[in-house]
């Protein structure tokens, strides 16, 4: 078998995740974006909607629909922001709060399941990988470094790699 590229690993994993969220999910008529906006709206003080795209890494286009989908189910509400009439904090109803804590017990429940399979050494290992990976990516240190090879050369040594 062939060796996988770490972006290969990455990918494949992160969708059976989100694949095993959003079955979870679809159990209580959410998707998995649902629960994680959820998650990352204020509980007490409400969340600026112009923060929730950055802090979910997600487009505008999706962002905006999912919360007009979270309104419609009586998740949400808006409110004008008292610190700057042009925005809106988004708050979390009675019913919101609720899904909350069950998308937070799912998450967890992900966090003891791998737990119980993965040893701290190999977790902390995992979590310091993914965070070189991501200082990487932030310093643009991947692509745009001086000594940086052609396209052309990066590929041949990928294949060369491959073999």
């Amino acid at each position: 078998m062939k060796d996988k590229t770490i972006d290969y690993v990455l990918r494949a994993t992160w969708q059976a995740v989100s694949r095993m969220y959003n079955e979870e999910a679809a159990k209580y008529d959410a998707t998995m974006a649902t629960g994680f906006a959820l998650l990352s709206i204020d509980k007490e003080d409400g969340t600026p909607s112009t923060a929730l795209g950055p802090r979910m890494g997600m487009e505008a286009t999706s962002l905006t629909r999912t919360l007009k989908t979270m309104e419609e189910k009586g998740l949400i509400f808006r409110k004008k922001n008292p610190d700057d009439g042009r925005g809106v904090l988004l708050y979390l109803t009675p019913f919101g709060k609720e899904k909350r804590d069950l998308s937070k017990k799912t998450v967890l429940k992900f966090n003891e399941t791998i737990k119980q399979h993965v040893s701290e050494e190999k977790l902390a290992h995992f979590m310091e990988v993914a965070d070189i990976i991501n200082e990487l990516i932030l310093e643009k240190s991947i692509f745009n470094t001086p000594e940086n090879e052609s396209n052309e050369d990066t590929m041949i040594m990928i294949e060369n790699a491959k073999q």
